[in-house]
């Protein structure tokens, strides 16, 4: 049952963010030393290995038996490609622009829903797409030090992350969240294997296990996540979850002395206004578990 308690959900939506931007920075560390294959890979086989005592204590036929398995597996091969894809920004871009491009899902979100689900496009949410494409425009222009083909896919990780999260919706109604999770870790577990076999290198025990910690800020981001939806609606506590750029972009000055330019910084208010936006269109649920979709 949901909570009204606006005030606890935000400060919770701040610690997954927190989490998220935590993952990023490990990955960034151990893709210096892997393959970004392999990191991909590792990502998956440890979120799948966490993920089966809970399975098995549930019951692994009643947990993964499903009559929808065609958009179960849809739904995480497009998750996969923006994992694969986000691993590359965070391995080729400032850590805060690589987030930044990621968070652009909501702006393609709405496209998706007038093709698949027949939505209306309201006037709030075309304001919010000009708004938050005018935000990519300047973050992408040449001169700008962030504009190259690893931003482009930077923004591919949205637009893919974009059509897992409407997929979620149709999932929504039938299949319980432990099913829909499960089903994303064996088939991530699984299809990243044929990519890793041509870029195997034999890995370093230390990258190994930071790419495992990326694996738990992950899992424990989801977990404040969705314990943050439980207070408050998503159009009211999602916008904090945009303080992962902010995060991020600590953490890459810290580490890595990544200053954002003030065309990154510029972008970046347009896309987290559009992006608010977005959100807070009524009526419907695609946007709702839109920030719940996180590599």
């Amino acid at each position: 049952m949901t909570t009204d308690n606006p005030a606890r959900g935000a400060l919770l939506v701040t610690g997954a963010a927190l989490m998220f931007a935590s993952m990023g920075m490990l990955v960034r560390f151990a893709s210096a030393q892997l393959a970004y294959e392999q990191v991909v890979f590792f990502r998956n086989l440890f979120g799948f290995l966490v993920l089966v005592p809970i399975v098995l204590q549930q019951g692994t036929v009643k947990t993964l038996r499903t009559e929808r398995l065609v958009l179960h597996v849809a739904r995480s091969l497009f998750g996969l490609a923006a994992m694969y894809c986000f691993f590359y920004a965070i391995a080729h871009l400032p850590l805060s622009d690589a987030v930044l491009l990621n968070f652009t899902a909501p702006l393609f979100i709405p496209f998706i829903a007038i093709f698949w689900l027949r939505e209306q496009v309201t006037a709030r949410v075309a304001v919010a797409i000009l708004i938050g494409f005018l935000g990519v425009l300047i973050i992408l222009q040449p001169g700008s030090g962030v504009y190259s083909p690893a931003a482009l896919v930077g923004l591919a990780s949205g637009a893919f992350a974009a059509v897992a999260m409407v997929s979620l919706r149709g999932l929504s109604s039938t299949e319980p969240p432990l099913r829909v999770v499960a089903w994303f870790a064996i088939t991530g577990t699984l299809v990243s294997i044929l990519p890793v076999l041509f870029a195997w290198q034999i890995p370093l025990w230390k990258p190994v296990l930071v790419t495992a910690g990326a694996g738990m800020f992950a899992t424990a981001g989801q977990y404040l996540l969705s314990k943050g939806y439980g207070y408050a609606p998503a159009a009211q506590i999602g916008p904090f979850t945009y303080v992962s750029v902010v995060f991020a972009a600590v953490y890459g000055w810290y580490f890595w002395q990544e200053v954002p330019s003030l065309w990154s910084i510029a972008g970046a208010v347009l896309i987290a206004i559009a992006g608010v936006l977005a959100m807070r269109r009524q009526n419907s649920r695609a946007n709702e578990v839109a920030e719940m979709e996180i590599p």
